[in-house]
C-alpha cells in the first residue's frame, strides 16, 4: 500500500519542494533584502509561481484521492477547504506585505467568483455539453449553493457599499465583528446539513437504475473485511500527511510572494487588481482542472460541487479571515465593489441561476458564461 501511495512522482514533487523552500529561507536575506532587478524579480517570481504552482497541484492530487475514498461530499469539502486555506494564507501574507493593500481581500474574492462561475463553469458546461449533449445534476443542491452565495456574497461586498460604515466600502470594528461571526456560523451551518442529513442533494443523480450487486462482497471473511478497512483508514491518514506537507511550502513562501508581486505591479504600473486574480489563478488552478475533467467524465454534479463550493467557501473562510487580520494587525479592509464590478455580481448571480435553474445543462448556457468572462478581463484593462 505504501509503494502505491508514494510512487516516484510523489516523492520527487515533495523533495523538489521542500528543497526549493530550504534554499529560499537560507538565503532569504540575499534574495529579498536587496533590492530587485526587473530581470532578478523576473526569475524570483517564476520560480515561486512554479514552485507553488507544483506544490497546490499535489495538494490537489492528495485531496482527490482522499476524495474517492471518503465519497461525495465529503471529498469535495476536503478539497475546497485545502485549496482555500492556500488562499487566505496567500491573500494574508499580501496584507501584511510591504504595500498598503486593502481591497486585496475583495479583490480576490470577486476574481474567484468571475473565473469559478464564468471561466470554469462556462468551459465546464461547454465541453461537457459538447461530450453528451446535455448533463444531469442536482438542482436543489445548486439552489442551496446559490442561496449561501446571496447572503454571504452580498453582505460582505455589496453592503458595505450602503452603510453608514468606517466609508468607502469598510466596516465599523463591531459591524467587522458581527459580520465575520454571522458568516462563519451559517457557513458552518451549511456544512453541517450538507454533511449530515442532506448529502444526498449534493451527490451526482443516477442515470437511470444503476444499482450494481456486489456477490463478492457478501462472501468476505470478518478478518478480510477488518484488513480492507485497516488499509483504508491507514491510506487516509498518509494522505492527509501528505496533503500537510504539500500546503506547508505554500504558506512559507507566501511572504516572498507577496513582495515579488507587489514590486512587479508597482514598476510596470499594472492594475491593482491584478494582484487578486493572481492570487485565484495560483489558488484555482489545479481545482479547475479537476472540475472541467469531472465534466468530461459526465460528472457534472462533482463539477458544481467544486465550482460553486469553491466560491461559497471562499467567503465563507476568507472574509473573516481577512477582517480578523485587518482588526488585529489595524490594517484597512475595505470589502465594498465599484459600481461595475456590482454590475458584474449581480449579472453573474442571475446569470447562474438562469443556468441551474432546470436538471440539464446545455452548451449555449456555457458559451455565455465565458462571454461574460471575457468582458470582465476586458474592464479590468479598461475600466
Amino acid at each position: 500500500m505504501m509503494k502505491n501511495i508514494l510512487t516516484r512522482k510523489t516523492i520527487f514533487r515533495l523533495s523538489t519542494l521542500w528543497i526549493i523552500v530550504i534554499v529560499l529561507i537560507l538565503f532569504e536575506d540575499l534574495i529579498f533584502k536587496s533590492d530587485f532587478s526587473l530581470l532578478s524579480a523576473s526569475i524570483v517570481f517564476a520560480v515561486l509561481l512554479s514552485t507553488i504552482l507544483t506544490a497546490s497541484f499535489g495538494v490537489v492530487k492528495e485531496a482527490d484521492e482522499l476524495a474517492h475514498k471518503l465519497g461525495e461530499p465529503f471529498g469535495t469539502l476536503i478539497l475546497t477547504l485545502s485549496i482555500v486555506t492556500i488562499e487566505v494564507v496567500l491573500i494574508a501574507a499580501v496584507m501584511l506585505g510591504p504595500a498598503e493593500s486593502p481591497t486585496i481581500g475583495k479583490d480576490s474574492i470577486f476574481s474567484v467568483m468571475m473565473i469559478i462561475m464564468n471561466l470554469v463553469v462556462g468551459l465546464c458546461i461547454l465541453l461537457g455539453g459538447i461530450k453528451y449533449k446535455e448533463q444531469e445534476y442536482n438542482a436543489q443542491g445548486t439552489l442551496a449553493y446559490f442561496s449561501m452565495i446571496v447572503i454571504l456574497g452580498a453582505t460582505s461586498m455589496l453592503l458595505p457599499n450602503f452603510i453608514q460604515g468606517a466609508g468607502n466600502g469598510a466596516f465599523t470594528r463591531v459591524q467587522a465583528l458581527f459580520i465575520s461571526t454571522l458568516i462563519i456560523v451559517v457557513y458552518i451551518a451549511f456544512l453541517r446539513y450538507q454533511l449530515k442529513g442532506y448529502n444526498h442533494l449534493y451527490i451526482q443523480p443516477a442515470i437511470g437504475q444503476l444499482e450494481i450487486e456486489y456477490p463478492k462482497e457478501k462472501k468476505l471473511s470478518r478478518n478480510k473485511k477488518h484488513e480492507d478497512k485497516t488499509s483504508n483508514k491507514n491510506e487516509i491518514w498518509i494522505r492527509s500527511i501528505l496533503l500537510i506537507l504539500m500546503i506547508l511550502p505554500i504558506v512559507l513562501l507566501s511572504h516572498h510572494m507577496a513582495v515579488v508581486v507587489d514590486y512587479g505591479i508597482a514598476t510596470a504600473k499594472l492594475p491593482l487588481a491584478l494582484s487578486g486574480i493572481l492570487i485565484a489563478i495560483i489558488v484555482f488552478t489545479p481545482e479547475s482542472i479537476t472540475a472541467v475533467k469531472a465534466a468530461l467524465n459526465n460528472e457534472f454534479q462533482r463539477s458544481i460541487n467544486l465550482c460553486h463550493g469553491a466560491f461559497v467557501s471562499t467567503v465563507g473562510l476568507t472574509v473573516p479571515a481577512v477582517l480578523i487580520v485587518g482588526l488585529l494587525q489595524g490594517k484597512l479592509v475595505l470589502f465594498g465593489l465599484t459600481n461595475t464590478e456590482m454590475i458584474l455580481f449581480i449579472m453573474t448571480l442571475l446569470l447562474s441561476l438562469i443556468s441551474f435553474l432546470g436538471k440539464r445543462t446545455t452548451p449555449i448556457l456555457g458559451i455565455i458564461h465565458l462571454a461574460l468572462f471575457a468582458i470582465y478581463i476586458m474592464l479590468v484593462f479598461n475600466p
